[in-house]
């Protein structure tokens, strides 16, 4: 009978609150169109400042890409432009924006440590030697960034080809052709792989600007530089050469890729057991040796203390 009651009062508790709040005024027109405003000004303010932030990255660059030019021209330039562009780096300037970021920070480094040394306390033939290993640590540090992303971005496209492919067969098998495939691909792969996505959409782009597809193709295995989708671009430029099914091509390449990646994880899982060995001997073994080993001593040390 209490828990009736208790539940009976809650029930009248709540159908008062609910009318006593749906009868309450309602907030004013003017407070609505006040909070309006003021959120439109906060998105004003918020592309205002984007605005900005982005006018000095421009100033910025174009400062560096200036700094870039005056190097004149490099022996590799070619080979240069080419590891840029499997980085994603498209730009015009992004040779010249690379090479002055490596002088700038070569140079800056080297300033850097040549002032704060001395104001450290450091003396003799270090006053020179670190600068001088500064600079060369500023000269690399791009070169290392540069070789880190285009391996990075291998490793995403690599990973995302099979999706890709079987999303290729789906269009095809549907009816779709190569050119409206890599189109719809393109489209779907973008919430799953940039990169990947990006280049299909640079080569359907190229492909409407008149370039043969073959051509656009070979194009694509020269940006990425990825061996997988090079063996697509040449097993696409085969089938259309010969005429075969593309479709029945895709799902044999399709499947030749997820059997790559299965043996590729297999070894690395292969390779764990000699990789752990390094931390296991540096790290867990000493402390291991330290907990079986440390009362021992201590009882050894304690026997020798007694006999003599």
């Amino acid at each position: 009978m209490i828990y009736f009651v208790m539940i009976l009062s809650a029930a009248s508790v709540s159908l008062i609150v609910l009318a006593v709040a749906s009868f309450a005024p309602s907030r004013p027109a003017s407070v609505d169109r006040r909070i309006a405003s003021l959120q439109a000004g906060g998105r004003q303010r918020d592309q205002a400042e984007r605005r900005r932030r982005q006018e000095k990255r421009e100033r910025l660059a174009a400062l560096v890409e200036a700094m870039g030019k005056r190097m004149g021209q490099m022996k590799n330039e070619r080979a240069m432009r080419a590891r840029l562009l499997h980085a994603g780096y498209r730009k015009p300037g992004a040779l010249y924006i690379y090479l002055g970021t490596r002088v700038l920070l070569a140079v800056g480094l080297f300033a850097l440590v040549l002032v704060s040394w001395p104001l450290a306390g450091v003396a003799g033939g270090r006053v020179v030697l670190g600068p001088m290993m500064a600079a060369a640590a500023g000269w690399m540090m791009p070169r290392l960034i540069l070789s880190r992303r285009i391996k990075k971005r291998h490793n995403v496209m690599q990973k995302a080809l099979p999706d890709t492919l079987d999303l290729m067969v789906i269009c095809v098998e549907a009816g779709l052709g190569l050119n409206q495939a890599l189109i719809r691909v393109s489209e779907e792969m973008e919430s799953l792989s940039g990169p990947m996505s990006e280049e299909l959409q640079i080569t359907n782009l190229e492909i409407r600007a008149g370039t043969p597809r073959e051509e656009a193709l070979r194009n694509m295995g020269d940006r990425t530089n990825v061996a997988d989708l090079r063996q697509l671009v040449a097993m696409l430029i085969q089938t259309d050469r010969f005429g075969t099914s593309i479709a029945q091509a895709l799902r044999v390449q399709a499947d030749n890729l997820r059997t790559a990646r299965r043996q590729r994880a297999e070894e690395a899982a292969a390779k764990t057991t000699i990789k752990m060995i390094f931390p296991l001997v540096l790290f867990i073994f000493p402390a291991m040796f330290v907990v079986i080993l440390g009362p021992a001593v201590f009882h050894i040390v304690d026997l020798f203390t007694k006999v003599k």
